[in-house]
């Protein structure tokens, strides 16, 4: 699943390290969901866009093709 999550906290002026604590993650966690290595629960997903008070498809993209 692709998302924005780089992007937007680049934007937000925010490091990897810092959103990590927030979001109550590993930095290793943030920088796998920024790369599409690692598909966020949906506690998770609420929680990141959430905070980027952002709709969750605002932050991730679904592929249907990737089913």
């Amino acid at each position: 699943m692709k998302n924005k999550i780089e992007e937007i906290r680049k934007a937000k002026g925010i490091r990897q390290e810092d959103f990590a604590k927030i979001m109550g993650v590993s930095r290793q966690t943030i920088s796998s969901l920024e790369t599409g290595k690692y598909n966020p629960s949906i506690f998770l997903a609420y929680k990141i866009a959430k905070f980027f008070e952002m709709t969750i498809e605002e932050v991730f993209i679904f592929d249907e093709e990737e089913i």
